[in-house]
């Protein structure tokens, strides 16, 4: 009789307090509610082919060596790895209420009564389960799971970041030791035109006029060579912050700006959701929400607890080591939120629209990952048709320099044709090495925005 009369209250209750409907779902498809096209925007007849592994592309040891030693030591990596961790050890918190807990307790007192003292021990075990009857507690251990996956991938696309990271500072520094070399080489060409200027002023061929245009160039370009080298040691030192270093100007590359190819094999749009790691955080964190939305709405109903306790209690200490229970109980309870003002279910309001707001923060990640690619691909091609023409431009220049250098020797042009010949040289080389690194690094760019930064 007493327990149906405690089936009927628990069905009552639950009729009571249980009549909130559950929000739909929003991590049913990974779709994007942005309608795909079959193939990126950006037509991939002239851009690259982006193998499985973007070392492999470059293979260059120092580069690979550099990445590893970033993975091994870059402090934001190191943190992303414990975030994980963190996520791990929630994981296993979040499934502990599914078991019974188990709790054991011991104590002694000492009284006095009508002048006679006694001593009185005793130790219990005390047990606590709740059941999960409506499935709150398996919700909250797959929220659990999937912020362990969303942490998990958020890690692997920080290794992806800090690899992309490497690489392109890599290349920047490897740039910044051509454009300091560039600069040296400009210097020492404009002393030798100054040498050769003030030689034809002393013998009276030229005036004082070409010896000022020639010293202007000169002192132009021991500046540019200050500019240079301290780009060229701020490179170094980003690279060796990148690594976990102290960041001292020391690190030295001795290598050239890679030769890219131009045939290409990017994928279609649908890949990218696969490949890309911050595209599925993105998605898991909209699980976790879906899975908490359903925990606040099962905290309407109620919950029953099941408690056992068992123990013994002696006037000597030793007699608690005997087998059995002097004393146990067990017993079952009951519990439903009847009235606290609307809190619950203001609670699986805002559980829904934290839901809501994951969903659309996947679709923002989504949109901007097809936009790096999009501008990747474009980028692709627009410095490659850049780069072209510029070397081209510089291999005109270059012969216009040889023609204006013996023309001047000869007497036949001003030294302002010399000079302004030379510029051009230098100028039309010093883009030709930033359109290389900026191909370089836009390549990797790529490589990340397609998810196979390494």
């Amino acid at each position: 009789m007493l327990m149906k009369s405690y089936l009927l209250g628990a069905a009552s209750l639950t009729m009571l307090v249980g009549c909130a409907s559950l929000p739909g779902s929003f991590s049913d498809s990974r779709d994007p509610s942005t309608t795909l096209p079959e193939g990126f925007d950006v037509s991939q007849a002239a851009v690259p082919d982006v193998a499985e592994s973007l070392l492999g592309i470059f293979k260059d040891s120092k580069l690979e060596a550099l990445v590893n030693a970033a993975w091994e030591a870059n402090p934001d990596l190191q943190a992303s790895a414990a975030r994980m961790e963190e996520a791990g050890f929630n994981l296993k918190k979040a499934g502990a209420p599914l078991f019974p807990s188990l709790t054991g307790n011991a104590g002694a007192r000492t009284g006095e009564r009508l002048g006679v003292s006694s001593d009185t021990f005793n130790a219990t075990l005390d047990t606590r389960w709740e059941v999960d009857v409506w499935g709150k507690l398996r919700a909250g251990r797959r929220a659990g799971a999937a912020n362990f996956a969303e942490a998990k991938a958020n890690y692997e696309a920080a290794k992806q970041s800090i690899a992309a990271q490497a690489m392109q500072g890599w290349f920047d520094l490897v740039a910044a030791e051509q454009l300091l070399d560039l600069a040296q080489r400009r210097a020492a060409s404009f002393e030798k035109s100054y040498q050769l200027v003030n030689t034809r002023f002393e013998n009276g061929t030229t005036g004082i006029g070409d010896v000022h245009l020639a010293k202007v160039d000169l002192e132009l370009a021991r500046a540019a060579v200050q500019l240079r080298t301290n780009e060229r040691d701020q490179a170094a030192r980003n690279v060796r912050v990148l690594a976990g270093l102290y960041p001292d100007a020391q690190l030295r590359t001795g290598a050239k700006l890679p030769s890219l190819s131009r045939s290409v094999k990017a994928g279609v749009p649908s890949d990218v959701l696969l490949n890309r790691p911050d595209i599925d955080a993105a998605y898991q964190a909209i699980r976790a929400a879906d899975e908490r939305v359903t925990v606040a709405h099962r905290d309407l109903f109620p919950s029953f607890v099941l408690t056992g306790s068992g123990g013994r209690e002696s006037s000597t200490l030793g007699d608690l080591a005997k087998s059995g229970f002097d004393v146990w109980s067990f017993g079952a309870s009951l519990a439903a939120p009847l009235f606290e003002g609307g809190a619950r279910r203001a609670e699986l309001g805002a559980a829904g629209k934290r839901a809501e707001q994951a969903y659309f923060r996947y679709q923002k990640v989504v949109l901007d990952a097809f936009r790096e690619v999009e501008n990747s691909l474009g980028s692709e091609r627009y410095l490659a048709r850049q780069l072209s023409a510029t070397e081209a431009a510089l291999e005109a220049a270059r012969r216009a320099e040889t023609k204006s250098r013996s023309d001047y020797e000869q007497g036949l042009v001003e030294i302002l044709n010399l000079l302004i010949s030379q510029r051009q040289v230098f100028s039309t080389e010093e883009s030709a090495i930033q359109l290389r690194a900026a191909r370089a690094k836009n390549r990797v760019s790529l490589a990340l925005a397609l998810g196979k930064a390494y």
